[in-house]
């Protein structure tokens, strides 16, 4: 990596987490000046009477598969939206050919864990229960989503295994948030190398740990840490993508090996010299399409 860009992202790495900040950053994406056009629907789904808005994103219908994933958005739980991951989400139903679904789950601190978790749990439960795209099999139902977003995924399957209300057969983890500590204690070498220079930062992390958290025992909730699981059995077929320049890249890597061991079967990809974060950036970026292709050769293997 060249100087001036880690000169850049070392400025770029400092302090920690403050929310509306962090928002307010996230908010920008919201400026799109070659903003696509292209088909979408809103909607809502009830959970205890609050309505969770969700956003479909449908391929042109003569292209269109069989198909529906359904897409968690990362922002440490705390930030970004499903108007921030609007272009990725069209991205992603022109890459893929399939429907893609938006879950705009409840932010902490406002509304700390449990909550944002059991949004997406219940929007999941309505695409596989009640038939809320209909025509569409079980097996052609992939959850995906990247950092929170993907520790998010993790967490809805492994309810859904251990309730038993629905199964899914796939899902897709792109540098996953796993764990639930981000301290010298951490066990992952890529939390010591990459934790301080690389815009998320070990410190960051820890942050958005205690936000997320409604209570400190949460953080071995298997739920809220997927790596604390006990059993790593019984889950779906799955897609990991790490980034080299990641903290979270070996707990991501750990997570599928567990899963391995378990006997599940799981594909894991390290994108070389990317950063955390990458998905979201410019769809021509080469990481971007370099994942997609990862996503789109996992999908036609199902």
């Amino acid at each position: 990596m060249k100087k001036a860009v880690r000169k850049v992202m070392r400025g770029l790495s400092r302090g920690g987490i403050k929310v509306k900040s962090a928002r307010h950053m996230a908010d920008l994406k919201k400026i799109d000046l070659l903003k696509v056009f292209h088909q979408t629907v809103d909607y809502y789904i009830e959970n205890d009477g609050y309505k969770i808005p969700i956003r479909l994103y449908l391929p042109k219908e003569e292209q269109r598969k069989k198909g529906v994933l359904l897409f968690f958005h990362g922002g440490g739980w705390v930030s970004e939206s499903i108007d921030n991951y609007e272009r990725i989400c069209f991205k992603l139903a022109e890459a893929t050919k399939q429907i893609v679904v938006s879950v705009e789950y409840r932010l902490a601190p406002e509304n700390p864990f449990p909550i944002g978790f059991e949004d997406c749990y219940r929007v999941a439960k309505a695409i596989f229960v009640e038939k809320l795209i209909a025509d569409i099999p079980p097996e052609k139902i992939t959850l995906i989503g990247d950092s929170a977003g993907g520790n998010l995924v993790a967490g809805v399957c492994q309810k859904a295994r251990d309730l038993g209300e629905f199964f899914p057969q796939r899902q897709i983890l792109i540098y996953p948030a796993v764990n639930s500590d981000y301290s010298e204690k951490s066990p992952y070498a890529s939390i010591k190398e990459n934790g301080t220079d690389f815009f998320l930062t070990a410190k960051k992390m820890q942050d958005y740990i205690e936000l997320y958290k409604s209570k400190e025992q949460d953080k071995e909730n298997p739920y809220f840490a997927p790596i604390k699981a006990k059993d790593f059995s019984r889950l779906p077929k799955t897609l990991i993508l790490t980034a080299e320049f990641d903290p979270l890249r070996d707990e991501g890597e750990d997570y599928g090996k567990r899963m391995k061991e378990a006997k599940v079967e799981v594909s894991i990809y390290c994108i070389p010299k990317a950063v955390h974060g990458f998905f979201a950036l410019g769809l021509k970026h080469y990481h971007v399409q370099e994942s997609l292709e990862y996503i789109c050769e996992f999908l036609e293997e199902c």
